[in-house]
């Protein structure tokens, strides 16, 4: 936040302190006197409420609602409190008060940590702290100002850059013919050949190949174009026929003349130059079948192979656009799992269903020994691996793409900090897909991160994110939140901006979400298995016996509870069975409350019924509750659970058979960074409703396309349902109203065509600028490097020398 904004917020505060002292001591005073020495925002904003209350008031805009409205949270240093405040998105301030005095002075981001740390550590005096600081190799560095602007990188990028492309006595013009001379494909140059030597050249040329291209029939083929724009300089790649080559050396032309960001943009989106694409994904089982319920196994891995589905088209389109006869390569490299269980994780090469050419390459991990590990292992556990992973896949991919791949797509904290070794070493764009960020959904594991160290590794993770983040040349967000957060919640990347690990080391500034490398590209369904339910044509009619079965069935090894009243409307949740997920919450929430339960049966999908099925800790507690829930509410004739995995074509038109009862689909999480069931649900037509904490809070326009949750509130979620169901009984038409409501907001904004489109486009552009700027960023590359070599790696080590989870 700007100083003078900040000066003004603390003289506010200050000023009202001189006027209304008794109020903000005896307010204080509470503060200080509870047992708790740290406060979150709801902890303070109820604190306060409750403080006005017994003086028979209410909270009333003035600067001391303000302040306690914004404060993000309190830290009780006796007579001192720390606080850490966020007026709104994007920006922070920090300040202590005296308690007994009321004195008010500002804080640095290190000076609060400083106060949590104590507060963790016991101990008034604390040793030298080491300080990871990323901010001052950022200086020179474009960034964004305004907090709406933030996730719209590129754009920024365009904007500031494109009008600097002729300064410096044409420096960056002769960095853009650099750039186009050096595109090639297995010893055939593309874009320019080596008769254009300078920026003079390269307009004569422009000129005499428009004039040439004039006279031809606009759908005349390269290859008879060829013989008249080769001897210009012109080498394939601008365009399959004369019309659209025209096109695109016209564009040249327009940015030679007066560079313009969009013109920019689409040019560079035909650049050919990207042909090699390496996606890594390291934990879980990564499979095509059998693989969706397993431990650490779910929307990433739909994610991913949709994701390559759809990369791979583009990019062929793109190809065949510009005139050129190569087939895209797209290698997904995660670990092989010699006991797969199963699986497919066994095989070292799996090509991938509904793509030409893209597969799955699989490399081991190996013990310090050498010898391949066998079994799966915990995402929380890969660590010790993952160097030398990084070093075998260097080679694995080489030997596969017969060369260095054009860009490396990174996914989860592994995948990231392996896309970042190889990145570096191979001299590649990098681009990082976080899917979630394990920080913003274990509360206050930062500050304890030695208590759960021996189970969660978090500080090893998050080390590993502060390096990956910071060594990407572009990051790719589902939705804007996972950035920047919501006006009373934080972001995913933003709490990586400053934080503490107590005894290991301090953040004070770790990501700035202000970086013009955050992009937000939204997910959607794959549209051959997640289609509407009113599309009878496709429908799998022949699955419907079977899913009568599973939905209204009898009791099994595979299914507990089975509905005494079938004709009642179904609603619907299908996740892994874990904590974060919040299955058993949703079961309690239906069990208490009588509104619903009148009016409503449930049907679960999750997990195992048996817990001796599960190898997953978290998960086998998560049964256990599940069957104490049903035994102590009674719950066998109104919840059908299924501890099932369902192929995704049969997901798919279970989604759209609970459509025809006119059910609803449940996303209950306490966190959810996107949600692609939520996608899929409302791809099909089915009305939803889903957690506001993440991704849904975006794709659901409350009350219009479905409907948000809070799962802090289970009482009011169920009110929210019942209420739908209430709805649609008095209205007719309306459970069709929100099903086709929710239909049309998918296919506006998140679908695989609309996200492969402006993946393959970002990649171009973030390689132009890092190729005609220093986008290499050499400085952060080498305290990255340092970082990771005197920090990350003995902390990995150490991972490998407690017992396995």
């Amino acid at each position: 936040m700007s100083e003078d904004v900040t000066d003004g917020a603390i003289d506010e505060l200050r000023e009202y302190a001189e006027r209304h002292r008794e109020t903000l001591y005896l307010l204080l005073r509470g503060l200080s006197a509870d047992t708790r020495r740290h406060w979150l925002r709801s902890d303070l904003w109820d604190h306060y409420v409750d403080f006005l209350a017994e003086r028979g008031e209410a909270p009333a805009d003035g600067p001391l609602t303000r302040f306690v409205a914004a404060a993000e949270e309190a830290v009780v240093d006796a007579p001192w409190l720390g606080f850490s405040v966020r007026p709104g998105v994007g920006f922070r301030y920090y300040l202590r008060i005296n308690a007994e005095t009321l004195h008010i002075d500002g804080l640095d981001v290190s000076e609060f940590l400083a106060y949590k740390e104590r507060m963790v550590l016991a101990q008034p005096e604390l040793p030298w702290q080491l300080e990871f600081d990323i901010a001052p190799f950022n200086r020179e560095f474009p960034r964004l100002e305004e907090a709406r602007s933030i996730g719209r990188g590129v754009e920024f990028l365009n904007r500031r850059l494109s009008s600097q492309l002729f300064q410096e006595s044409g420096r960056r013009a002769k960095s853009l013919l650099d750039f186009l001379r050096v595109h090639a494909y297995r010893g055939q140059q593309l874009m320019l050949g080596e008769q254009i030597r300078d920026v003079a050249a390269l307009r004569t040329a422009l000129r005499r190949a428009e004039r040439a291209l004039a006279h031809q029939s606009p759908d005349t083929p390269w290859s008879t174009l060829a013989p008249l724009l080769a001897p210009l300089g012109f080498e394939p790649g601008w365009g399959r026929d004369a019309a659209r080559a025209l096109e695109t050396l016209r564009l040249l032309s327009d940015i030679l003349e007066a560079p313009d960001p969009a013109v920019l943009e689409r040019f560079l989106a035909r650049v050919p130059m990207i042909f090699n694409l390496l996606i890594l994904s390291p934990h879980g089982y990564f499979g095509q079948a059998n693989v969706l319920g397993r431990p650490d196994t779910g929307g990433q891995v739909v994610y991913i192979l949709d994701q390559v589905r759809a990369l791979e088209r583009e990019m062929r389109a793109r190809i065949e656009a510009q005139g050129l006869d190569i087939e895209p390569n797209i290698v997904v490299v995660t670990r092989l799992i010699p006991e797969a269980d199963g699986t497919t994780c066994n095989e070292p090469l799996e090509p991938i269903a509904g793509t030409r050419a893209s597969r799955i390459l699989r490399v081991p991990f190996r013990n310090p020994e050498g010898d391949v590990v066998p079994h799966w292992i915990s995402r929380f556990e890969v660590w010790p691996y993952l160097e030398r992973f990084a070093g075998e896949v260097q080679q694995a991919v080489t030997m596969e793409l017969d060369g260095r791949p054009d860009l490396i797509v990174g996914n989860y904290s592994d995948g990231n900090l392996v896309a970042s070794m190889l990145a570096s070493r191979m001299g590649v764009t990098q681009c990082n897909i976080a899917h979630a960020l394990e920080k913003t959904k274990y509360l206050f594991s930062d500050l304890y991160w030695r208590e759960n160290d021996a189970e969660y590794h978090f500080a090893t993770q998050y080390t590993a994110d502060l390096i990956a983040m910071n060594a990407a040349d572009f990051i790719v967000t589902s939705t804007y939140q996972e950035i920047a957060g919501t006006d009373d919640s934080i972001g995913q990347y933003e709490s990586y901006e400053s934080f503490t690990l107590p005894s290991l080391y301090r953040v004070v500034r770790g990501i700035d979400i202000f970086d013009p490398k955050f992009n937000i590209v939204s997910p959607g369904a794959d549209a051959d298995v997640y289609f509407p339910y009113t599309d009878q044509a496709r429908r799998l009619t022949g699955l419907h016996d079977e899913l009568r079965e599973l939905v209204f069935g009898a009791p099994g090894a595979q299914a507990r509870g089975c509905f005494e009243d079938a004709g009642r409307p179904l609603l619907f949740t299908m996740a892994r069975l874990d904590r974060i997920k919040n299955i058993a919450g949703l079961v309690e929430w239906y069990a208490a409350s009588e509104r619903l339960r009148g009016q409503a049966n449930l049907l679960v999908i999750a997990g195992h019924i048996d817990p001796g099925a599960s190898d997953d800790r978290e998960e086998q507690a998560q049964i256990e509750h599940m069957h104490a829930l049903f035994d102590r509410y009674g719950l066998d004739g109104q919840v059908r659970w299924l501890g099932m995995r369902l192929d995704k074509m049969l997901a798919g038109e279970l989604y759209r058979f609970i459509a025809d009862l006119r059910g609803a689909f449940v996303q209950p999480a306490l966190f959810e960074a996107f949600g692609l069931t939520v996608i899929e649900a409302m791809s099909s037509g089915l009305p939803t409703f889903a957690t506001r904490y993440g991704g849904p809070l975006e794709i659901i326009v409350d009350g219009v396309s479905g409907f948000h949750i809070d799962p802090n509130h289970g009482e009011a979620a169920s009110d929210i349902m019942a209420g739908f169901i209430e709805r649609c009984a008095a209205r007719p038409g309306y459970w069709e109203q929100i099903a086709q409501a929710s239909l049309d907001r998918v296919a506006s904004r998140y679908t695989w065509s609309l996200y492969a489109e402006r993946m393959m486009t970002l990649s171009r552009i973030y390689g132009f600028w890092k190729f005609v700027t220093n986008f290499e960023r050499a400085e952060t590359r080498r305290y990255l490097e340092m970082f990771y070599g005197l920090q990350w790696r003995p902390m990995a080590a150490a991972v490998a020398e407690r017992p396995q989870g």
